[in-house]
Parts: C-alpha cells; structure tokens; sequence
C-alpha cells in the first residue's frame, strides 16, 4: 500500500513511518519542518531511514501545496497526524492553531477527495472530552464543550472528516490519542521536560497539586492501534479511543520518573493552568473489540524504557 504520513518526521509519525516501512508500504511523508521545537530533531528522527521515503515539506495551510503533493505521487491512504499540537500554546494562538489544525485538515480531505484515496486516518485527542464527569471516557459520550482551541479544532477534525466520509462515501477513522510518550517524544511535553531538568538539577513546575489524572499511553501501543486502522472495515466514520485505559496522578508521574532517573525533583508548585483538564481515562473496550487493540506497556514499564533512551541520546549514542 502506498500511505502519506503527513507530521511524519514527527514524534509519532516517525514511529509510524518505520513500522510502515517494515510492514512493506511505500511511505512518503509531508510536514513543514516548522519550528515550535528544532526541527533538526525532526529531520534527526527520520534520518535513517531518508533513503526509503519520499519527504514533500509544505504546510497545511497551503491549499496549493496540499493539492501539489497529492498529484505528484498516487496514494492509497493518508494518516494524517501533522498538527499543531499542545494545549498551553493554542491558547496563546488560536488562530495558527485553527488555520492549521482546522483549515489543514480541510485541505487534506478535499485534496483526497479530488483524487479518489480510499482511507483516511485522522489523529484525535483525548482533550476533545473536556471536563467530561463520565469516566472512563466513551466514544458514545455526547461532547458539548471543549476547554482549549486546541481541543475545539481537534474536534472540528472530527466533523469535518464525518462530513467528507458522508457526502463522498471515504472510509475514514477518527483516533483519539491519550497522552502519548517514549523515545522521540517532543521536548516540550511533561515526561520528556521534567527528564531533562531533573537530571540537569533544575526545577520542574508542577501546576496544580499533584492531583491531575493522565491516561499515559506508550508509544508503541498508539503504532499498534494506527495500524490495526489500517484494515479497519466497519462504518465508513468511525472513532476510537486509543489509551492504556489507567490513569496516574502527576505527583505519581514525577516519583516514577525520579525513581528511574534516581535523582530527586526540585519542584517549583504553581496554579493550575487554563485549559488543563482535571483527568483522562481512555474506554479503550471498542478498540479491543474491533481494531484488535492491545495495549502492552503500562507506565512502569515504559517510563524506564523512555529514560533508557534518554541517557543515549544525551550521551551520543
């Protein structure tokens, strides 16, 4: 199959592009190579396998640019992951964030339209569920608020792929990612972050009390769930939560973290933020039923696992 991975020199993406790879797909890629973190660490992320891709940099805001990549290789299926990311930032700029996680996703859709691709995949969020009190989180919830931009144009997405998989008959799949980590996760993201500063001797900001729920999702258990999208034959529209289905309280977080770093956390306590949710939890019981999704790493076993990878990039190795 011929797949465009759009963010896929990314965090994810790039995951995603060598099992692609492994599985004997033709990948090509399109991201923007922008610079809300150094995009050297982008272009680091797919270096070793740059030879057996295809890399297209345009931005999603770009119509023309979106069209272009469309007409110059034929593909089979697109997963779109490129967007804007992170909560915090979206409300600092709600217009980049809606040109392009919005307004990108317009012209992805209406670019596969035009040339007839048979499957989309679309990257969701937990963060679409808001301050939802039913817990753990269902795709059957009927969601009426969000509390960031970057949740609103996430489930912007969502109508807009449910619109396009409607009036054009596309086989489009919704995933819901729940707080994704491992090695390659960006460096502005709180695992990663307080790492880094832990190790360093630095202070960490905790907002809040410590009391705030994450589903941690590892990131080989988010590859498995996108590919088993892949052969996914059930409605034309469908959504799933994609989530280790357990939640971990941020003051439990930062223990692990320092007991597999074993250095301690100096930690600088501070409000709550806007737009920061109380809790996710992931009903993770479709994806089993019908994507075969099996979750495997349990934050336990993946926070050593990411501070391994840590140590051996900090070192050179």
């Amino acid at each position: 199959m011929k797949i465009l991975v759009t963010g896929g020199a990314g965090f994810i993406g790039s995951h995603l592009v060598e099992k692609l790879l492994g599985e004997g797909h033709e990948v090509a890629i399109l991201d923007d190579f922008n610079d809300f973190y150094d995009p050297a660490i982008k272009r680091g992320n797919i270096a070793a396998v740059a030879d057996r891709i295809s890399v297209h940099q345009a931005d999603l805001r770009d119509a023309h640019a979106v069209n272009s990549v469309f007409h110059a290789e034929k593909f089979e299926t697109v997963i779109h992951l490129a967007a804007r990311a992170g909560v915090r930032p979206s409300i600092g700029h709600p217009q980049l964030y809606y040109d392009t996680n919005v307004g990108g996703t317009l012209h992805l859709l209406e670019a596969a339209r035009a040339v007839g691709i048979e499957r989309f995949i679309f990257a969701s969020s937990s963060s679409v569920y808001g301050l939802s009190k039913a817990v753990p989180f269902s795709e059957d919830l009927h969601l009426t608020q969000t509390v960031s931009p970057y949740a609103a144009t996430k489930i912007a997405g969502e109508f807009l792929c449910s619109t396009y998989s409607h009036l054009y008959k596309m086989r489009i799949v919704a995933l819901r990612f729940f707080t994704v980590y491992g090695p390659r996760q960006r460096p502005d993201l709180a695992i990663h972050q307080f790492t880094r500063r832990i190790w360093n001797g630095q202070p960490i900001d905790q907002f809040g009390d410590g009391t705030t729920r994450r589903d941690y999702t590892y990131i080989d258990d988010i590859i498995q769930g996108v590919m088993a999208s892949l052969g996914y034959d059930g409605p034309l529209f469908d959504i799933f939560n994609l989530g280790e289905s357990e939640t971990v309280q941020l003051k439990d977080l930062i223990a692990g973290i320092e007991e597999a770093l074993g250095k301690k956390a100096q930690i600088n306590r501070l409000p709550e933020q806007p737009g920061d949710v109380p809790l996710t939890c992931a009903d993770i019981s479709k994806a089993r039923r019908l994507l075969g999704y099996q979750p495997t790493t349990p934050l336990p076993v993946g926070l050593p696992l990411f501070v391994e990878w840590f140590h051996r990039t900090r070192d050179g190795a």
